[in-house]
């Protein structure tokens, strides 16, 4: 790993003005510095992009899938190191990292698979009055530059989300990954120069957002802004863009509904699971549980056990499953949230506290609705844990919310399973598993402040496209 990383830009590394130094979260070891984009950099790249762009539309399906499947293999083959690189900067276990490559590899390879079945449809002209005659169908074209702003929680495999369709629709794009984890953005810089991909047509300028991201969202070239991250920061890139197609997934407080009827030995492992897996830095970890008053003590009871069991360490052990959020200033928003909430009569069932960079794995019951750690997108290792009566008192609590990605309901009926999923305020409902279940190829996106648009391989290539109508006038009989 390169201990100074430069700007890719055009195809080439380009330096920086200024750098700043990378640390790792959980030890807090500077692990390299990292140049920061300015403005006229996020321009030059824009610019780039744009020119590379004119000859990339024209790359036949094949080669565009070739060289995301290439891609993929590089990966596959590194598997060790790039998961070493997310462990380091973003303190996530090694175990969950290795997890993270395999998927990236995957999305990847789905990309490849979509470059290839890219179709439009026939329209019937001859229903229409004045149709006759007529023959009449759609394309799909690439839409120009793309603009991605990516999170830290999956430096990998969310970024993959944005730069495989792009890559397989024929755009260009000009990647500006997260701050706290702009390493394993950078390294795909010479992966997808060894796969074959033109230069400039993938660009990764790390730097500050709101340094960048007025020229990210407004430049002429740009045609697409795909972003996740907070729902402020959606709002202002909405604001921006104006009338460019835009893709914002902006986070969640995920609802995990148990009903009455499960067999809460099937439900404990995968509800910690949900809750606590990258120290609950998921946008749908479960935040907020509704639990069916006959079985709510026993699986208070044991999720509180089990959670207790968790493995504190550093995230290069094999055993760890808790390890430090991703900074200071999360730590101490996630402390004084935990304090609130304590402030207006909740209970900490376990965890709570603070052992240097790591929060413990909190369990909350009692919860006031108007606490921030119901309110709001926790995005820590906290789980608030409700009583609920009827399935009704469920689904309209959990629908209490400026949220809506994904919910999840446990239930052995199929007719309740439909009566919620129905009623589910969310962009994906997941019958008899956690919220937190997710693959590369499903449609992604939420309700409300979740965002707008839907990622999951095809559906993110399709907002990346532009539909064009073709219309043949055949003859005049």
């Amino acid at each position: 790993m390169k201990q100074k990383w430069q700007l890719w830009i055009g195809g080439k590394w380009r330096e920086a003005k200024s750098y700043e130094p990378l640390f790792n979260p959980h030890s807090n070891e500077e692990i390299a510095q990292i140049g920061q984009a300015e403005p006229a950099d996020a321009i030059e790249a824009i610019v780039e992009a744009n020119a590379a762009f004119q000859k990339y539309r024209s790359y036949p399906a094949h080669a565009r899938a070739e060289i995301l499947v290439k891609a993929a293999a590089i990966m596959e083959e590194r598997t060790e190191e790039l998961a070493k690189i997310v462990s380091l900067e973003a303190a996530k276990t090694i175990r969950n990292a290795r997890e993270e490559i395999n998927r990236t590899v995957q999305t990847y390879r789905f990309s490849a698979e979509a470059a290839k079945n890219n179709y439009g449809e026939q329209i019937p002209m001859d229903a229409a009055q004045g149709g006759v005659n007529r023959f009449g169908f759609t394309i799909r074209t690439p839409i120009g530059v793309v603009t991605a702003i990516t999170p830290f929680n999956f430096p990998f495999n969310l970024v993959a989300h944005k730069v495989g369709p792009a890559i397989a629709a024929g755009n260009s794009i000009v990647l500006k990954p997260a701050e706290q984890t702009p390493l394993s953005s950078l390294v795909l810089a010479e992966i997808f120069k060894e796969a074959g991909l033109p230069e400039g047509v993938l660009n990764i300028i790390p730097g500050k957002g709101d340094v960048l991201s007025e020229a990210l969202t407004t430049h002429p070239h740009v045609k697409k802004v795909t972003f996740t991250g907070s729902v402020e920061v959606g709002h202002l890139i909405q604001q921006q863009a104006g009338f460019r197609k835009l893709t914002l997934e902006l986070g969640s407080n995920s609802p995990f509904i148990i009903d009455e009827g499960v067999d809460i030995d099937k439900v404990i492992e995968r509800s910690v699971m949900g809750s606590f897996t990258n120290n609950g830095q998921v946008c749908i970890s479960i935040q907020r549980i509704y639990v069916h008053n006959s079985l709510y003590q026993q699986f208070l009871e044991r999720f509180v056990s089990r959670t207790k069991r968790l493995v504190i360490g550093s995230p290069l052990e094999e055993s760890t499953n808790i390890t430090a959020v991703i900074s200071k200033k999360s730590l101490e928003r996630l402390q004084s949230w935990i304090d609130e909430a304590v402030q207006e009569g909740a209970k900490i069932e376990c965890g709570g506290t603070v052992e240097g960079n790591v929060l413990l794995p909190t369990v909350l019951t009692d919860v006031n609705r108007d606490s921030k750690v119901f309110r709001f997108e926790v995005f820590g290792p906290i789980v608030c844990i409700f009583p609920f009566d009827t399935l009704d008192d469920a689904i309209k609590d959990a629908n209490d919310s400026r949220y809506g990605l994904n919910s999840g309901v446990m239930t052995p009926s199929i007719e309740r399973a439909f009566y919620a999923a129905e009623r589910l305020e969310t962009g994906g409902v997941v019958i008899n598993d956690i919220p937190t279940y997710r693959i590369d190829n499903m449609p992604y996106g939420g309700w409300k402040d979740s965002g707008v648009g839907r990622e999951g391989v095809k559906y993110a290539m399709e907002e990346m496209m532009e539909q064009k109508f073709i219309s043949f006038k055949i003859s005049d009989n």
